[in-house]
């Protein structure tokens, strides 16, 4: 059987999703392109760099300028793919033009659900489909800042709008969350699925945990997003647990840090709490499971159901309060001589499921569709 080798353009960045999945997609025989600010502050690799320099009007006119330059050169490739409906870092009526151009001037263009949008936005405030989210805290009588914020973003705005036809021109829709799949699959049935994160774990080292006297614990802090994230909740009761259990529990903080940096600090702990509201493990749970980490984040049943796993699921799942988690990180503790099991269980969840190359050919298979 031959196989059709492409010429692939992905356009935007989240947490690394479009770096591993070009990896993957190379490791395969395909020629791929990422472009990208590197998602901001944690400077993920990408081959063309679309970063936004300065935040004046000459900043933004540069901007322009400069994005306009690169998309010269984004002609004749066999699958185009956007990060988010607003995949560059300019009004909505400005990347019009550049989507138009890009599905002009590709073979097939398609969407990709990974991240704040409409869809998700409107799935949340309405409570279509998830028990709880950052929409909707159990036991909390006011909503987020951040919530307020997106639904005045994304419902009824510019972003809106946009976000509806780019769903509504593109070839496809890939969701890499479970809750961003429900948010579109109900309105783009035929064209929409989901496709796990890809995790290079041929570059992310295995370290066998349990072998330390103490539970060292480890929580990033995106200043900006500690609250969105659930991790000011996680925080106080990881510093309550620790100081009822200081012989046997260590808590490492990291606040704000590129991603290289990022990786080799949790190299040195054995649990990543993250991402309190989710249903489904992220790129930044993940590619601690490959390190073999215990991750306590996103691991509800609907999780492992799409994804037909039955036997293995190592994720340790708490529900949105502080009580949970500190219940959750007592337990932990207790029956620290398990931690050797369930670090060998987070590795081989990640290797089965999210194996990059895995991951990239299931996206190949859906583009061809």
């Amino acid at each position: 059987i031959k196989v059709v080798k492409m010429k692939i353009l992905l356009i935007g960045e989240y947490s690394n999703v479009h770096w591993t999945l070009a990896n993957g997609l190379r490791r395969l025989g395909h020629q791929v392109t990422v472009a990208s600010s590197g998602d901001q502050f944690k400077g993920y690799c990408r081959d063309i760099d679309l970063t936004r320099k300065r935040l004046s009007a000459i900043g933004g006119v540069q901007y322009l300028l400069n994005t306009a330059w690169h998309f010269r050169q984004f002609k004749g490739y066999d699958v185009v793919q956007i990060v988010n409906p607003v995949f560059l870092d300019m009004k909505p009526q400005r990347i019009l033009p550049f989507f138009r151009y890009l599905k002009r001037n590709n073979g097939k263009i398609f969407l990709g659900a990974f991240g704040d949008d409409h869809y998700w936005v409107q799935s949340c405030v309405e409570k279509r489909s998830l028990r709880y989210s950052e929409f909707d805290i159990p036991h909390r009588n006011e909503p987020l800042q951040k919530a307020t914020e997106l639904q005045c973003e994304w419902l009824h705005s510019p972003k809106a709008e946009l976000n509806k036809l780019i769903a509504c021109e593109s070839d496809g829709i890939i969701a890499c969350l479970y809750e961003y799949f429900v948010a579109y699959q109900p309105v783009f049935a035929d064209k929409t699925t989901y496709i796990p994160a890809p995790i290079n774990t041929d570059e992310l080292q295995f370290v066998q945990r349990g072998k330390a006297d103490k539970v060292r614990f480890f929580i990033g802090i995106q200043q900006a997003r500690s609250q969105w994230k659930g991790t000011d909740v996680m925080l106080r009761a990881l510093r309550n647990v620790a100081r009822l259990h200081p012989q046997t529990c260590e808590v490492r903080e990291v606040v704000s840090l590129p991603y290289a940096q990022y990786v080799q600090a949790m190299l040195q702990s054995d649990v990543l709490l993250d991402q309190l509201y989710s249903y489904s493990p992220a790129m930044n749970a993940l590619t601690a499971m490959a390190q073999g980490l215990v991750v306590m984040s996103g691991g509800e049943p609907e999780i492992y159901d799409l994804l037909g796993e039955t036997e293995n699921r190592p994720i340790v799942n708490v529900l949105p309060s502080q009580g949970d988690v500190e219940q959750a990180l007592k337990l932990i503790i207790n029956q620290k001589e398990h931690l050797s099991d369930w670090s060998q269980q987070s590795r081989a969840f990640v290797q089965k499921h999210h194996c990059y190359t895995k991951v990239a050919q299931q996206y190949v298979d859906f583009w061809g569709k």
